[in-house]
């Protein structure tokens, strides 16, 4: 289990570490994903630490709704939401889950392939 105090997306949030925000609300950061995968990729975290949606709990229920109207806005934002887009949450290790930080990937700006894994 990491630490608080070490979780990078944890020191995002808490602006120990650079990130190209795109969004930011008192629940929430988005920001461009550092190594992106399509022309746009952003993550989408909580600013609570919640290790993945396997730790997701029933108090969690409206920040899990607050990250998917940021991932609409984000896609409003920044004019993929009518050509289309993709949300992934990757978890645990066969999932290639690599943040033990829950964070959404939204990808969009071409035509993604199928299936992803």
């Amino acid at each position: 289990m990491i630490a608080l105090e070490d979780c990078i997306f944890c020191k995002v949030v808490r602006g120990e570490l650079p990130s190209d925000k795109v969004l930011e609300t008192d629940n929430l950061v988005a920001f461009r994903d550092i190594r992106p995968q399509a022309p746009v990729h952003v993550l989408l975290i909580p600013k609570k630490h919640i290790a993945s949606i396997q730790d997701v709990t029933p108090e969690d229920k409206e920040l899990m709704g607050d990250l998917i109207l940021a991932a609409q806005k984000v896609a409003n934002d920044l004019d993929i939401s009518s050509s289309g887009y993709r949300i992934v949450s990757n978890v645990g290790h066969h999932g290639q889950q690599t943040v033990p930080h829950l964070h959404y990937h939204l990808l969009g700006g071409r035509q993604l392939q199928w299936p992803p894994g």
